[in-house]
């Protein structure tokens, strides 16, 4: 089972907000997930992003993807920079 951090969509027509979750890559964007990692509002100002580290550093260490978009909020969030020093801290 191939396990990806991505954006389900929530919210209502024209108002969307998402949720990212770990999912199963074979499942539908918005279908069943496994777990919640966070959420995200691209309509407030500034952008509204929440994201529980703790769950989203297990799921990397696990070997799951994150889509690009998913990548980015990590990256923005600085999730992606800890999960590469402790990558590169086991390897040493």
């Amino acid at each position: 089972m191939a396990v990806k951090l991505r954006l389900t969509r929530m919210g209502s027509k024209k108002k969307p907000t998402y949720r990212i979750v770990a999912t199963d890559s074979h499942r539908p964007r918005s279908g069943q997930y496994i777990e919640l990692v966070g959420t995200y509002n691209p309509l407030t100002e500034p952008k509204t992003v929440k994201i529980n580290e703790e769950v989203a550093m297990k799921w990397l260490k696990n070997g799951a993807i994150p889509t690009d978009t998913v990548r980015n909020l990590f990256s923005e969030a600085g999730i992606m920079k800890k999960f590469a020093e402790q990558k590169n801290k086991k390897e040493d």
